[in-house]
């Protein structure tokens, strides 16, 4: 199974897309409830693998919670740090996330994400990025390289923006000790943004983590982006096709041309993991694959239209 769980949206009531939020009242416990529900869905459908982080509001403590009743030792979860959740779970909420890269934030979290132990097998840096000097934050590296030894882990980052490429470059020549640090890479990729295929070739010896395989939601129709008309019609027609949604399409399409370790579903209840998963029951033609990545956009185009969406 090479499609994984991201549990942001199990996590907290709010994400960045173009899908408003349903509007009845937001629950908490009721949410707590459902999100340990997609946590059994996502089990029983053959998902091992589950992406998490203190940044995702519950989501940590779901998972902790959850595999208090999995005696499954094949179950492997990955955490990140370095966004701190600040909503309180609150939808109207002006600020829902803190960045924060310092060597102080990565003890305070480690110390709750240790927690998820034994299952817990990756550590991440949350959202690298040039501007907040993690990566050449000598203490952080030297503590990352120490709890890779120390509790066995596999060390990794997600990047995000428009030179996440960069970033993925940059990490790649990153050594402590003489010894390479980061063994798992966590990209944006999908039909709209496909730089990460400039340099999938470098990736081959490690583990390649896919985010935001729908874009976003900008995948689906939208009478807001006149400009993917012909990207709507081309995926609802392989849809049908294929007897699946659109979002099966598109994870496809990322399974079919990057080859990665795992693909994350950011599925938001156990119907959409349904709907997430008929990925796995067909693959793309190579002309198929040649129609849709005729679709990619420049990294700038395509970040730029991201920061305009808003928590929904």
């Amino acid at each position: 199974m090479k499609i994984g769980l991201g549990t942001a949206a199990i996590g907290r009531p709010q994400y960045i897309n173009i899908k408003p939020s349903p509007t009845t009242s937001f629950e908490l416990e009721a949410f707590r409830q459902a999100g340990l529900h997609t946590l059994d869905e996502a089990y029983a459908a053959g998902i091992r693998y589950f992406d998490t982080a203190p940044g995702y509001g519950m989501a940590e403590q779901l998972l902790i919670d959850w595999l208090e009743r999995q005696e499954d030792l094949e179950i492997e979860i990955a955490t990140k740090w370095g966004y701190e959740y600040v909503a309180n779970f609150d939808p109207n909420a002006e600020i829902h996330e803190l960045k924060n890269h310092s060597l102080a934030q990565l003890e305070k979290q480690w110390k709750s994400s240790k927690a998820l132990s034994p299952r817990l097998t990756t550590l991440q840096i949350h959202s690298a990025t040039f501007d907040t000097g993690v990566l050449d934050d000598e203490s952080v590296l030297q503590r990352l390289a120490e709890l890779k030894v120390e509790h066995q882990l596999v060390i990794g980052l997600s990047c995000t923006g428009d030179n996440q490429v960069d970033v993925l470059k940059y990490a790649l020549d990153i050594q402590v000790e003489d010894q390479q640090l980061f063994d798992v890479y966590q990209v944006t990729y999908n039909i709209l943004d496909q730089s990460l295929a400039s340099i999938i070739s470098e990736l081959e010896d490690k583990r390649v983590v896919i985010k935001e395989g729908l874009a976003n939601g900008r995948l689906f129709r939208n009478e807001n982006y006149s400009n993917y008309h012909r990207l709507y019609d081309r995926l609802e027609q392989m849809a049908e096709q294929y007897d699946v949604g659109i979002d099966a399409v598109a994870l496809r399409f990322c399974l079919d041309t990057v080859d990665p370790f795992m693909v994350l579903s950011g599925a938001a209840n156990a119907k959409q993991l349904r709907e997430n998963l008929k990925a796995n029951t067909f693959q793309l033609t190579q002309d198929e694959i040649a129609e849709l990545k005729v679709f990619s956009q420049s990294p700038k185009a395509y970040w730029a239209e991201r920061k305009q969406l808003s928590w929904q």
